[in-house]
């Protein structure tokens, strides 16, 4: 100890005598092309400088400095400066674990086994290797603690599902693009089923071949970007190469034959005017259907429609599925985006980038059976759905409403980039929306609305196409960031961000939300559609201060103010220790911050269709907390959450290509805001948004990497990542009413308790192998209407995925990868909760009854109702074909 201390000293003390020099230089890659931006930092100090467009720099440093050359996409180089004064540095390709990383830090960047945060680094290559065909997919095969599953029942959730990093929820994950906060989507989701009462942003719909890296940060962020960033951020860094274009044909299927899958994407760039460029990505996708509905059970069905059992076995005999859809739908996408820089001096850059997505979902809701919906109640049924029923008048057997969902996503950013007199001032606007509109088709309005001259509306008069309306929401958000180095041992930054956002319910069709409403997703009413919006404004201030060359301080300071519910103050602390000469760090932050309650769940207030156990489909209200039926019922205005979190963490690289980092974090959070289970109201069923309890999260994050090993004329590469959750569930007894233990189970349990990813790549001549297996945990559920001594619980898997490229020559490359190759699907059980649950369980009559109630008489017997912890279609294979330009 002495020692070290000793040559602590001796490395302090040296750093204040050694003198200074000027040296300047130019980057460039193997073509002898200019590389602008590159990154070049005196190692051990903050003191950096970037390339221009042409890749000079100029910078002064110490004369026995190292410099650390790096540039996205191109191996990170170390050159010693030895007196030297002019250099021409050479990278090489090749995307590395030391790049350069941004994102959680508002002043000159660190590598992420250095850093004093827990970083993740994604590179576009590694997404595309999981074969998966979107981007949200692609992650939750590379990112242990991300989670994201399509929802059993679809309707408008079918556009976007649910996802979220450490089981917090999709709206505690903020999502930027280059650095840019990225607008939410304008869907709330209300199922019963994972994310429950949130909502995220769209980046199912980001093309991947746009993407140059994804960097994850892994803690609380929100002193440094403000509201949704309590669980972590989430930054896409688009692809800046102007010269290296390709084109990629894509095509898959599943295992079973379906869900087919045709897709192609052109990603290109060239010279913006001079000294400009420009990247642009266009992609085209359409994915068929994939059903997996389960064999319905005759006598629960009798039972719940009180129909006769003849007249069921009948129908099921010709229809075991009950012509229920259980499906992953059919999907069209058409995706544009664009990223761009024009220097407009020596000293200033404009920079832009804009995205547009379109897609276009066709689902289904739950068959309505002959016996559901009746042609004795409803004789017009045998015109409206001529069939093939026996006995039916008209063959009536019943109909299957359809949903399907519009979406419209785009966000853009314009900004300039200056150094004035040593200071780094970058402003910018950012604009986003996203729109989402739908249509039900092959129903009817069954209420019974008299006209004037006492003529029904519906019923026999009623439309069978409905426009039940949408939502719609965006945002403009201006940002001022400004930053210095001040020495080599203090660099500052400070920044202003002001944000309007807007949220909209768009109005259905009359005849979508009359009386009844369209039977499967009745529409918007007027009195609960309008617009809605707010704005806000923030400020941040952050410093970062090398106490010695191995020890590190930073300390970040927010304050915000909302237009709708006030102001709120925030910070953040971290540090890291680097020591055996810098092959390990330790390190650790602790933070306080918020989350803005959207707009969405403020100001939605609708009609809902739900499953209840034993009852079937059934409609219920969601009231928003500034209505009169709010008022009325005592339910307090929505404000803020606050969290702390406190992340403990170490990094190292001990030697050459081995890497790890283990990340300890804990997360609370006060007054979450959740939605309500459905309360019996002098208003009829309903639920609500509250701030109803608090909350404690805390795992650990893994990820080991050991790459380029001998092998034959090959190299071989390790890597080991997971999450493993200690603890996820309420810290106190309060909102014992608002939230029951269906509730509670899918905020806390119904994502993996563990996730864990073992992969392995060997490359050798033209060939490259990829071998993934994921391990999914145990997740457990509470269902409505299942007896509250027993609950469900999915079995751990091992999904396994294998991928093969071969690059044919320099220009063309094919990849094949197939997916769960084993086809492993989800299973789960009944466990019982005492020995009441056991009695139950050992009588196989009561065990069939519980799961004809979750399952919604075996329709959804291989998910229930509820959810799920991975896609249940099976094996996937996927061939692509890229061509470089």
């Amino acid at each position: 100890m002495k020692k070290l201390f000793t040559l602590l000293f001796t490395i302090v003390f040296s750093g204040f005598t050694w003198a200074q020099m000027q040296i300047s230089g130019t980057v460039t890659d193997s073509n002898n092309d200019a590389l602008p931006g590159a990154n070049i930092i005196e190692k051990g100090t903050q003191n950096g400088a970037n390339t221009d467009f042409d890749g000079k720099f100029n910078l002064t440093v110490q004369e026995g400095a190292i410099l650390v050359v790096s540039f996205s996409g191109y191996e990170t180089q170390e050159v010693s400066v030895n007196g030297k004064k002019v250099f021409n540095i050479v990278l090489k390709e090749g995307l590395e674990l030391d790049e350069v990383i941004i994102t959680g830090s508002r002043t000159p960047s660190r590598s992420n086994t250095t850093s004093s945060l827990p970083i993740d680094v994604v590179g576009v290559k590694e997404l595309q290797a999981t074969g998966q065909t979107t981007f949200d997919k692609a992650l939750q095969y590379k990112i242990p603690s991300f989670n994201t599953v399509q929802t059993p029942v679809n309707d408008a959730t079918s556009l976007l599902d649910p996802y979220e990093i450490r089981n917090m929820g999709p709206s505690r994950t903020l999502i930027l693009i280059n650095g840019k906060r990225k607008n939410l989507s304008s869907l709330l989701y209300t199922q019963t089923s994972p994310g429950r009462g949130e909502t995220g942003a769209d980046i199912s719909g980001i093309p991947t071949d746009a993407i140059e890296t994804i960097q994850i940060l892994r803690d609380g962020a929100s002193a440094q970007y403000g509201s949704d960033a309590i669980a972590g951020v989430m930054n896409i860094i688009l692809k800046k190469d102007y010269k290296n274009g390709s084109a990629t044909f894509r095509s898959g299927i599943t295992g079973e034959g379906d869900g087919e899958m045709l897709g192609v994407s052109v990603n290109n760039g060239s010279r913006f005017g001079k000294k400009g460029f420009i990247n642009y990505t266009i992609d085209f996708s359409k994915t068929k259907m994939a059903n997996r509905p389960g064999t319905v059970d005759a006598e629960g069905e009798a039972a719940d429609f009180g129909a006769n059992i003849n007249f069921v076995n009948e129908f099921l005999g010709r229809k075991p599925d009950a012509g229920n859809i259980n499906a992953s739908p059919q999907t069209t996408a058409a995706k544009f985006l664009i990223n761009g820089s024009h220097d407009l001096s020596e000293n200033s850059d404009l920079y832009f980038n804009a995205a547009y997505v379109y897609k276009m979902v066709n689902s289904f809701a739950n068959y309505r059976t002959p016996y559901w919906r009746t042609i004795g109640d409803f004789p017009y049924l045998a015109n409206f759905f001529p069939g093939d029923h026996p006995t039916n008048a008209g063959g009536y057997d019943g109909y299957l409403p359809t949903f399907e969902g519009l979406l419209g996503d785009y966000n853009a950013t314009v900004g300039i980039k200056s150094t004035i007199n040593d200071w780094n001032v970058d402003g910018s606007i950012t604009v986003g929306g996203n729109k989402q509109t739908y249509t039900v088709s092959n129903s009817h309005n069954r209420s019974t609305i008299l006209d004037s001259n006492n003529e029904n509306i519906y019923r026999e008069n009623s439309p069978i196409s409905f426009k039940p309306g949408g939502t719609a929401f965006s945002h403009v958000v201006g940002n001022l960031d400004i930053s210095k180095i001040l020495s080599d041992n203090v660099s500052i930054a400070l920044g202003t961000e002001f944000r309007a956002e807007d949220f909209e319910v768009i109005q259905g069709g009359l005849a979508s939300y009359d009386g009844i409403g369209a039977d499967s997703f009745a529409g918007n009413r007027p009195e609960n559609s309008g617009e809605f919006n707010r704005y806000n404004l923030g400020g941040y201030f952050s410093v970062e201060w090398d106490a010695t060359k191995d020890f590190q301080l930073n300390g970040t300071v927010r304050a915000e103010n909302y237009s709708d519910f006030g102001s709120t103050f925030v910070w953040k602390v971290s540090s890291r220790y680097k020591f055996a000469d810098d092959k390990y760090t330790i390190r650790a932050s602790a933070s306080t911050g918020f989350r803005a309650p959207t707009l969405h769940q403020i100001y939605t207030q609708k009609k809902q269709y739900s499953f209840v156990a034993g009852s079937g489909i059934q409609v219920s209200g969601l009231i928003n907390n500034v209505s009169r039926e709010a008022r009325q019922l005592g339910v307090p205005r929505l404000k803020a959450e606050e969290s702390t979190n406190f992340t403990v963490g170490i990094g190292g690289k001990p030697f050459n290509n081995f890497s790890f980092t283990l990340d300890y974090y804990n997360i609370e959070v006060d007054d979450r805001i959740v939605l309500s289970n459905e309360l019996s109201t002098t208003f009829g069923t309903v639920s609500y948004f509250a701030n109803a309890i608090n909350t404690r999260t805390s795992g650990l994050d893994v990820v080991i990497g050991y790459k380029n090993l001998e092998l034959g004329n090959g190299k071989l590469g390790f890597n080991l990542s997971g999450n493993y959750t200690f603890e996820n569930g309420r810290t106190d007894n309060n909102g014992s009413a608002l939230i029951d233990a269906t509730q509670e189970a899918l905020l806390f349990t119904s994502r993996p308790n563990t996730k864990w990813i073992l992969g392995a790549t060997y490359d050798v001549g033209n060939f490259g192998f990829t071998l993934n297996n994921t391990y999914f945990g145990t997740t457990k559920f509470k269902q409505a209407g299942m007896d509250s001594n027993l609950r469900t619980e999915f079995t751990p898997q091992i999904v396994t995925d294998l991928g093969v490229n071969y690059n044919i020559d320099d220009n063309w490359t094919v990849a094949f990868n197939a997916n769960n190759i084993l086809s492993v699907l989800p299973e789960w059980s009944f466990k019982a909760e005492n020995a009441a649950g056991q009695a139950i369980l050992n009588d196989p009559a009561q065990v069939k009854t519980q799961s004809n109630l979750i399952t919604f008489n075996q329709r959804y017997s291989q998910m229930t109702y509820d959810g799920y912890h991975f896609s249940q279609l099976g094996s996937m294979f996927n061939l692509s074909v890229n061509y470089k330009f």
